[in-house]
């Protein structure tokens, strides 16, 4: 469920083993959501005596979907988020670099300037 680039244990991943790296991260993590929707189906239907197996298998086999539905949703709208920050910080930290260059060029150009005209004024 992580892109390439993203970090993984706090360090950045690149190439072909950051991307295996990711892609084991992403799969265990979303069996871990698939076994904690399979648990809290079974104490779901545990509760409901009444229930055939036949019942309790289709009722827990729903539950089990609409879990990982609603899972995948927040993924998702965790993903987008994720890419409108990162263009949002992209965005700032252009702007700051660009005024950060300006300053250094300003400040350079005057401390030249600076420098001839007490040079020439001797």
């Amino acid at each position: 469920m992580t892109d390439a680039g993203h970090r993984v244990g706090g360090t950045p991943q690149r190439g072909a083993d950051g991307d295996l790296a990711n892609e084991v991260e992403g799969y265990l993590l979303w069996r871990a959501r698939i076994a904690e929707a399979e648990q809290r189906a079974r104490e779901f239907t545990g509760r409901l005596d009444w229930l055939t197996t036949a019942q309790r298998d289709e009722v827990e086999r729903h539950y089990v979907e609409d879990s990982l539905k609603r899972a995948r949703q927040d993924l998702e709208r965790i993903a987008a988020r994720c890419v409108s920050l990162r263009g949002e910080y992209e965005r700032r930290y252009r702007g700051l670099r660009a005024r950060c260059a300006g300053w250094t060029l300003a400040v350079c150009t005057g401390a030249a300037c600076l420098a001839a005209a007490v040079s020439l004024g001797r």
